[in-house]
């Protein structure tokens, strides 16, 4: 599969407003307009740190206070206390998360404030708290591609329509948004890998949008209602349309051999349709993806012919 695409690096940097309002979070030192910069999608609790060892610390990574790392904090005294924060706020985190609705003392805040330190609140358990954040960076974190196509939703199924310009995939897909499916993205999809799967979404900027020959843009959410719709989408099967050839090879006719293509390590099965003039490309790809789930479902047309063809004999 050949498609233009580029891996973005694993660094992010977000408004800490932003961070807070995705997962739940008050701001206790900080502002939301400052810039906190994510390297990393784990989620650290600094309880041997605070106790003295430092080896194999997470830094980097969010640190989440709860229980037993502010009791801890209350036992010291207030030169040993400064010590100890001191000592965490030179890991480089980026920032500090109280849990349970927990609140530093003053001699606390001072010093994260005097070390640029975020301080962030939360009214959820350490447990809770610690999946909220951990699932947020994760998301934003994953490894990610710009891939050239357009991606909907048909019946359930994610499908990535790849091609090269001017073959219809924009068309074609206005096409299946006016039956009754869902659009997600046109033109550019940013795809990211989350658990091993991809996602894909529009790019903000473009979200909704479409570039349509003769007509030019148009708002398919406007047009169509919220419903025609989607903000992301699991890939689970990649189309790619061919300008048809009279020597191509190469087509499969029976189904009989699966193709599969690549995508950030992560194999998804991919079928090519030649494009040629007269052919209901919308029609072709919404039975494409219908068959393709009856057959993650277990059933198989083709067998179903040949056993059909067994029987007859």
């Amino acid at each position: 599969m050949e498609v233009n695409m580029e891996e973005e690096l694993t660094v992010k940097t977000v408004k800490l407003g932003q961070f807070c309002k995705a997962c739940g979070l008050n701001i206790i030192v900080g502002s939301e307009d400052d810039d906190v910069t994510f390297t990393s999608m784990l989620v650290n609790r600094p309880g041997l740190l605070l106790a003295g060892f430092e080896d194999y610390f997470g830094a980097g990574r969010v640190q989440l206070i709860g229980f037993a790392e502010h009791y801890y904090f209350d036992s010291l005294d207030s030169d040993a206390k400064v010590k100890t924060i001191e000592r965490l706020c030179t890991k480089d985190i980026p920032c500090i998360i109280y849990a349970r609705q927990l609140q530093p003392d003053v001699l606390a805040v001072e010093v994260f404030r005097k070390n640029n330190i975020p301080v962030l609140q939360s009214a959820c358990t350490t447990t809770q708290l610690n999946t909220t954040v951990a699932d947020y960076l994760q998301n934003l974190l994953a490894p990610s591609i710009s891939c050239h196509g357009t991606l909907l939703d048909i019946s359930g199924t994610g499908v990535l329509i790849t091609g090269d310009s001017g073959l219809g995939k924009s068309e074609t897909a206005l096409e299946l948004v006016h039956r009754g499916h869902r659009l997600v993205a046109d033109d550019a999809v940013i795809i990211k890998k989350v658990n091993n799967e991809l996602v894909g979404r529009a790019p903000d900027n473009i979200k909704f949008f479409m570039e349509v020959r003769g007509i030019g843009i148009i708002d398919v959410r406007t047009l169509y209602g919220v419903g025609a719709v989607l903000d992301s989408e699991d890939i689970h099967l990649v189309i790619e349309l061919q300008k048809w050839k009279d020597d191509m090879d190469g087509i499969e006719r029976l189904g009989k051999n699966q193709s599969e293509t690549t995508i950030l390590g992560v194999k998804k099965p991919k079928i090519v349709l030649p494009v040629m003039p007269g052919r209901n490309l919308a029609i072709v790809v919404e039975v494409a993806a219908r068959n393709f789930r009856l057959k993650e479902f277990g059933y198989d047309p083709l067998k179903e012919l040949m056993n059909n063809a067994k029987i007859t004999e």
